[in-house]
C-alpha cells in the first residue's frame, strides 16, 4: 500500500512540475510572438513613413545645367562632365 502512495504522490508532483514548465513555456512563446508582431508593425510604419516622405520631398533630377556649374566642394561633382560641357559650348 505504501508503494502505491509513493507512486501517486510522485505522479502528482511530476504533473505539477510539468504543468508549471508548460505554462511558462507557453507564456514565453506568447511574449515572443507579441514582440515580433510589434516589431513588424513598427517596420511597416517606418516603411510607410519613408514612402510618404519620398512623395512629399522628391529628389531633384540631375540636369546638364547643374553639371555645367563649377563647384569643387560638391562631393558629387564630375569633372569629366564639366569639361565635356565646357568644350561643347
Amino acid at each position: 500500500m505504501s508503494t502505491l502512495n509513493v507512486f501517486r504522490w510522485s505522479a502528482l508532483g511530476a504533473g505539477v512540475v510539468y504543468g508549471l514548465f508548460h505554462s511558462y513555456s507557453l507564456s514565453v512563446a506568447s511574449e515572443k510572438r507579441a514582440t515580433a508582431a510589434e516589431w513588424a508593425h513598427k517596420e511597416a510604419l517606418i516603411a510607410k513613413a519613408k514612402e510618404e516622405y519620398a512623395k512629399l520631398h522628391p529628389k531633384p533630377a540631375a540636369s546638364a545645367t547643374t553639371a555645367a556649374t563649377l563647384d569643387l566642394s560638391d562631393p558629387n561633382f564630375d569633372f569629366a562632365k564639366y569639361l565635356e560641357n565646357a568644350l561643347k559650348e
